[in-house]
């Protein structure tokens, strides 16, 4: 229940008060704890769960037992964070921070790729420079299981409501959405929020209009003229690129699906499952690019994606895997990174492949027409 002291408590992050009690909500979670058995041991799981699950409670017990606010939750983060580039990536690297202040405030429109590795990538590289992380949009459709929730909001994410239903119901929680937003930005915190919902399965990469119409919600009821707010949200279009793709081929089977079907039915955990594959699967190079604040007379929304497009487009790291799918400057690229990409795609479908290889030329494409 909402008050007006707390009015954003049903989306916001958890506060330092309330880490603790969500720590052992999850810790004592069974679905929590089948979930890491069956992902970590997955071989053993069936006769020994009734033996790791104690065992699992009691390891997390001693590693989260004693933390009880945000800082202390990101330092956790940050350890797994590193273990997690040390093991998936060859190497990870960031521009265009040098053109933004570690005191201002951004909003941090972001192409997205991956559930829970975009931001985290975005927030690692704002953590290298000294920056403040960001407080991390995420929708209420991967929160379909409490320990999730949890999870999500204890690391800085907030909810935005898309399963609610009904126009009026719909607005209620746009209005909300946006007045979080811009009271986060004014306050104490930078946003991250994805140009789009929905992971670009096709490497398309196209910001929603609509995105940026909730952004102009509290302006408009604030009787705010459109440009103006817009230049006051400080939005930064941030490119993230990856070599190599954990979720590639999962994705062009349900584009495959969708083509050749007609329809493609998500499996119940789906959702859960590409989270855990795009946090251990291989992703060769990883960069992130910071473009720089949105400013300007903008007639409307349409006008406002497109100039973030623009950047998006302009700013993404070109990979080996990218150029090949286009056979671009192929001459130039080194054996081994032509032995690594043949080696993925590879290990992809036969009948998948070439809309993988459609996936990894789109962002040349885009940035060719620029």
């Amino acid at each position: 229940m909402t008050n007006a002291l707390d009015q954003f408590s049903d989306i916001r992050p958890y506060n330092d008060d309330e880490i603790q009690p969500a720590i052992q909500r999850v810790i004592n979670n069974n679905e929590f704890l089948d979930a890491i058995i069956s992902f970590r041991f997955s071989k053993i799981a069936k006769f020994t769960g009734f033996i790791l699950k104690p065992l699992l409670r009691r390891y997390f017990l001693y590693k989260w037992g004693m933390i009880n606010s945000i800082d202390e939750m990101q330092q956790v983060v940050g350890g797994y964070m590193q273990h997690m580039i040390d093991s998936t990536t060859t190497q990870f690297t960031y521009s265009g921070l040098e053109n933004l202040s570690p005191t201002k405030n951004y909003l941090f429109v972001s192409n997205h790729r991956d559930i829970a590795m975009d931001p985290a990538f975005v927030n690692w590289a704002l953590f290298s420079e000294n920056f403040k992380t960001v407080r991390i949009a995420i929708g209420d459709n991967l929160l379909s299981k409490p320990y999730v929730s949890d999870l999500m909001r204890m690391n800085k994410s907030f909810i935005v409501k898309r399963s609610v239903s009904g126009v009026r119901e719909m607005m209620k929680a746009l209005t909300h959405l946006s007045d979080y937003i811009f009271s986060s930005l004014q306050e104490d915190s930078s946003i991250w929020i994805a140009q789009r919902e929905g992971r670009a399965k096709d490497g398309f990469d196209k910001t929603e209009p609509a995105i940026v119409k909730m952004f102009y919600v509290n302006g408009k009821k604030k009787k705010i003229a459109f440009s103006d707010y817009i230049n006051q949200l400080n939005i930064v279009p941030v490119a993230v690129s990856y070599e190599f793709d954990p979720c590639a081929q999962q994705k062009a089977q349900e584009l495959y699906d969708k083509a050749e079907k007609g329809e493609y039915k998500k499996s119940q955990f789906e959702d859960i499952e590409s989270i855990v594959r795009g946090i251990v699967g291989t992703k060769g190079h990883v960069h992130v690019a910071f473009g720089s604040p949105i400013q300007g007379e903008f007639a409307d929304a349409d006008e406002v994606a497109q100039a973030i497009d623009g950047q998006i487009y302009q700013n993404y790291y070109l990979h080996s895997s990218n150029l090949l799918a286009v056979k671009e400057n192929a001459n130039n690229i080194s054996e081994s990174d032509k032995q690594a990409f043949n080696k993925h795609l590879q290990a992809i479908k036969p009948e998948l492949q070439a809309t993988v290889l459609k996936m990894y030329a789109n962002p040349v494409n885009n940035q060719n027409k620029q």
